[in-house]
């Protein structure tokens, strides 16, 4: 299949993809400017053709694999993941009493806690190669509630089970293996009640989030691919920065990325590197993912969500075309890895419609692939470039979108909401920052309406960052440090959000020209945007209101001195970014 980092300049010196170029993209092939170096995806964007009319997209994606497929063509490893044996009733645990309650064979690791990781330690061999030899199932129960996990290899004759302990108190496990030292081992673990903080992995309820306490979630994340892929000064650096913001969500690159402003090696990969320098795919380096375990505890600290995205285009490793069984080898190492930590969300990919080795029917594959295995059902999206994927498939959770046009954004978002009848997560709808591209240059006061936008609408928005520096640290990319001045009204929006009664804006009854949200006959916020009236006659609900000006971009609360019923004309001072807010009195 086609590479994901193909350039203009790799397919033009091919003659018949030279000729697909001149059938669909002519005025670039003949443009002056040196476009040798732009990768072919980014030209969608920028294609009216390609960009509004997904049949004629198609094609050009199917002719230019067509052509490019001969010269390009690649051997993927294949992959035999282990299985347990076949059950025969003979041999079972309870069977044999020498298998039970053996302490000196196992340990917990750490004292857990009810929404935390309960980890059971073992050790196995590490002979061969146990990442493709070794099964380990681990069967835990909790009352009348049993949750089935897989086992991973922890390296140097480690394994490990871990699960989310979705309830306190006594749980009991035993352990099945296709090796004898990891066959038959039982236990008994006592559960602690939730710690402070602690609620659980988020859930949907309807076009919204709570956590599985029923604590009210809302997704206003931000954007930082590879920050985790970065220096650990560096890593420290963005947890710290994020302490000091309203982010609730991260969204970041389980592989790393290679892009303008990210150019840099990685010091730690997810495979380790034979001795020719080609990667073994057949293994995972464990230190790669015990920093990653780490990192996600750093951000479960803050209460931030980490949005992991498993595959993306933007990649000079190999990683992006794997080959359906190494996908399926990693993806399976992934969850049993990480789906017991509480705030992990699987995004299967970043711009899904540029990574070209993969059908709709790969994604249908790994999306159900990983619905199967996670035993706590963590939320799981799909993010575009050019395409909307289908959303309603029943393995997504949640829409997570990126603006197809450059001005009309969020305001999308209640169409999309009915269009899939899901919540919908506007997970880039453009950056904060001074770059070239038109995705990095919005200036702050436009990030703050595309939020607003989205929040009126029903829906939530993602901030990022992509200031230059000489340094080249651009939050988007690497974290360290925010330089824009947006994430603080972001803050003042989340609390108007917050206020209401519950929780949450949900569309309601709206003026034509207007969008209203809130509760109905309770809590009402309308806004403005761009525009700049200097008064709005408001005909107000049953009941007797309280009437607030809110300046979303000097964040203040300004309230009207009286109780009003019916109707009010509400003074607005001919600025832009105002909005109204109605609180039954």
């Amino acid at each position: 299949m086609l590479p994901l980092t193909i350039t203009f300049g790799e397919v033009l010196d091919v003659p018949a993809g030279r000729v697909v170029l001149q059938d669909y993209l002519p005025d670039f092939v003949t443009a002056e400017a040196d476009l040798r170096s732009t990768l072919v995806g980014s030209f969608t964007r920028v294609t009216p053709a390609l960009r509004d009319d997904p049949d004629h997209y198609r094609r050009f994606r199917a002719a230019l694999e067509a052509a490019m497929a001969p010269s390009l063509a690649r051997e993927h490893v294949q992959i035999q993941l282990p299985q347990l044996p076949v059950e025969t009733g003979q041999g079972r645990v309870e069977d044999d009493p020498r298998q039970q309650n053996s302490t000196d064979r196992w340990q917990v690791v750490g004292e857990p806690s009810q929404w935390g990781v309960l980890e059971i330690e073992l050790s196995g061999p590490a002979a061969g190669n146990p990442f493709t030899e070794v099964e380990l199932v681990g069967q835990f129960q909790a009352g009348e509630q049993e949750w089935s996990v897989g086992g991973f290899y922890d390296g140097e004759g480690t394994y490990r089970l871990r699960v989310l302990a979705e309830v306190a108190g006594p749980w009991t496990f035993t352990t099945r293996s296709n090796t004898e030292q990891l066959h038959g081992i039982s236990g008994q673990v006592q559960i602690a009640p939730a710690m402070a903080g602690a609620h659980g992995p988020v859930r949907v309820d309807g076009y919204h989030f709570r956590h599985a306490d029923g604590t009210r979630y809302r997704p206003w994340g931000t954007t930082a691919y590879a920050w985790n892929h970065q220096p650990e000064d560096l890593q420290t650096q963005t947890l710290q920065t994020l302490a000091e913001t309203p982010f609730t969500k991260l969204r970041m690159c389980l592989f790393p990325k290679h892009f303008v402003y990210n150019t840099d090696e990685p010091d730690l990969l997810p495979f380790p590197r034979r001795a020719d320098g080609e990667f073994d795919v057949t293994r995972f380096d464990v230190d790669f993912f015990a920093r990653l375990d780490d990192q996600i505890r750093g951000l479960a600290a803050l209460g931030v969500e980490a949005d992991l995205i498993l595959f993306h285009p933007y990649d000079r490793w190999g990683f992006a075309d794997l080959g359906a069984s190494t996908d399926a080898h990693v993806l399976r190492y992934v969850v049993r890895r990480l789906a017991a930590f509480a705030n992990v969300w699987w995004s299967l990919a970043n711009e899904w419609d540029l990574l070209v080795s993969k059908t709709v029917q790969d994604w249908d594959r790994i999306g159900e692939q990983i619905a199967a295995h996670d035993p706590h059902g963590h939320l799981i999206s799909i993010h575009n470039f050019a395409q909307h994927f289908d959303h309603s498939r029943p393995w997504i959770t949640h829409a997570s979108v990126q603006r197809t046009e450059p001005y009309r954004t969020t305001e999308d978002t209640l169409a999309l909401r009915q269009r899939w009848e899901k919540p919908v997560v506007y997970d880039e709808c453009g950056y904060e920052g001074d770059l070239e591209f038109d995705w990095g240059n919005i200036s702050a006061q436009e990030m703050v309406r595309r939020f607003w936008e989205g929040a009126v609408r029903g829906g939530y928005v993602t901030h990022g960052e992509t200031y230059w520096s000489p340094d080249e640290q651009l939050w988007w990319a690497k974290g360290g440090q925010l330089r824009g001045s947006s994430a603080q009204r972001i803050a003042f929006l989340e609390q108007v959000v917050a206020d209401s009664p519950s929780g949450v804006l949900e569309p309601t009854a709206s003026d034509f020209d207007l969008p209203w949200a809130g509760v109905s006959d309770e809590y009402l916020v309308s806004y403005h945007g761009a525009g700049q009236p200097r008064e709005r006659h408001v005909l107000l609900p049953p009941g007797s209101w309280r009437v607030q000006v809110l300046d979303t971009w000097e964040c203040t609360v300004e309230e009207l001195p009286d109780r009003y019923e019916l109707a009010v004309l509400v003074p607005l001072s001919a600025r832009p970014y105002q909005a109204i807010r109605l609180i039954k009195a």
